[in-house]
């Protein structure tokens, strides 16, 4: 028969126990961290599909644009744009929006004081309207669109949605106004 130290059966028992009290801990470590990247994961999905929505849902209607004609020379150098919010749009602020202005000849990025608002500068629902004039002279730093011309512009709210507008100039010009 073999001794037994009954001293040394404790001394297992309670190594055993410790690394079982360590690897509870670490898996209570473990869990809080993956909670808490799941409550992070969690809001940023959130936020990008609120951000996601706006950009797809919040749309600005054009209904109508007519250009001036510049009688000295027959080009279009002024275009205003009839807007309104589309349907499902939250409040748009037009006078936080931009302007993607691109032609043949010029391209320019416009903020709100380099085009003129008149109407509703905030379309809060769809009966508003608002006037979006658009100098295309020299002096603007663009160019006036000539009989066939065409431009498009790109008009961007403070969600980041995006509407884009194609001008076209007609091939004969006359009179003071035409649409475009």
């Amino acid at each position: 028969m073999i001794p037994t130290n009954t001293d040394d059966r404790g001394q297992v028992g309670i190594g055993t126990l410790i690394i079982f009290i360590a690897l509870v801990l670490v898996a209570a470590v473990a869990a809080g961290v993956l909670i808490d990247t799941s409550g992070q994961l969690e809001s940023r999905a959130s936020d990008t599909g609120v951000d996601a929505q706006a950009e797809v849902s919040n749309q600005v209607d054009v209904i109508s644009a007519t250009g001036t004609i510049d009688s000295s020379s027959s080009n279009v150098d002024t275009i205003t744009l009839v807007v309104k919010k589309s349907a499902g749009s939250d409040p748009i602020d037009l006078s936080e929006a931009t302007i993607q202005y691109t032609s043949d000849s010029s391209s320019k990025t416009l903020t709100s004081n380099e085009f003129s608002l008149s109407g509703e500068t905030t379309l809060s629902n769809t009966d508003n309207r608002a006037d979006i004039t658009i100098d295309i002279d020299d002096t603007s730093g663009l160019s006036p669109l000539s009989e066939g011309g065409d431009a498009q512009l790109e008009i961007v709210d403070q969600s980041g949605a995006s509407t884009v507008y194609g001008v076209n100039v007609p091939d004969v010009l006359t009179g003071t106004y035409v649409e475009v």
